[in-house]
């Protein structure tokens, strides 16, 4: 029997998620297609976590964004470091006016709003070994074929 993928619905979570939170996904996911990117929202992985971006290149490389989009939203969460192991990339992506400086070094940073993001400390390139990464890339595509297929559906 095929492993079903854990709540595969609408772009989940997306339409319940504050304010704050949707502009900072929806601008860095417009910079990460405009990088060529293919991305998608609430990717559960292997072991119960779930990301809140996860990209793939045309390489097969991952990229993973962790959004926060307050202080308080990053205090209260310190999960990030659970998803190193399943990206090539990491980055937080956050809104303009969040105190940057509290943030990790060694990652990548992201400065997102509604209408779109930049850059603003490149991620170090890390490597995933490739079974994970098969594993992943797959994981990823079925999730991407099976939200497809339920918005056909109506």
């Amino acid at each position: 029997m095929p492993e079903s993928l854990p709540e595969i619905m609408p772009p989940p979570g997306f339409g319940t998620r504050p304010d704050a939170t949707q502009a900072v996904t929806r601008g860095t996911m417009r910079l990460l297609r405009e990088m060529g990117l293919s991305c998608l929202t609430e990717v559960p992985l292997k072991t119960g976590r779930r990301v809140d971006v996860m990209a793939l290149d045309k390489k097969g490389q991952t990229t993973i964004v962790e959004v926060k989009s307050s202080l308080e939203d990053y205090a209260a969460d310190s999960k990030w470091g659970e998803y190193l192991p399943f990206c090539d990339r990491f980055y937080f992506a956050v809104p303009t006016d969040f105190p940057v400086d509290i943030l990790p070094g060694e990652v990548g940073l992201i400065l997102a709003d509604a209408y779109g993001a930049s850059i603003e400390r490149p991620a170090a390139e890390g490597s995933m070994n490739a079974s994970r990464r098969k594993a992943l890339t797959l994981r990823f595509a079925r999730l991407a074929a099976e939200r497809w297929a339920r918005t056909l559906e109506g």
